[in-house]
């Protein structure tokens, strides 16, 4: 396989990742995700940013969030996420520090 099919066959998984997350299973919460996998969509779009930067365009935390989520990170979380549990958060706090760091 070509380098330019292999990237962009990589292109579409990401694209149908982020169509099950965003539309598919708006019932499952990131903090679930991160408790169980380590990264949620926050980290996707994360990781989208990152990618962007080193290509040397500008994006911040919140851009790169909007152009994930489809939407503001305020609007995601008027839609779509619920309360965690005291459990729940201990546990990402954990997942947090270990797969990402430690929070500011």
């Amino acid at each position: 396989m070509d380098q330019q099919t292999e990237i962009e066959l990589q292109a579409a998984a990401f694209r149908r990742l982020q169509k099950h997350l965003m539309q598919d299973r708006t019932d499952v919460q990131n903090i679930d995700m991160m408790n169980l996998t380590g990264f949620c969509r926050n980290c996707l779009s994360r990781w989208y940013q990152e990618a962007a930067n080193e290509k040397g365009i500008e994006m911040g935390k919140d851009e790169a969030r909007q152009v994930f989520y489809g939407m503001t990170m305020d609007e995601w979380k008027d839609n779509y996420q619920t309360e965690a549990s005291p459990e729940k958060k201990a546990e990402f706090d954990v997942a947090f520090e270990e797969n990402v760091g430690k929070k500011d």
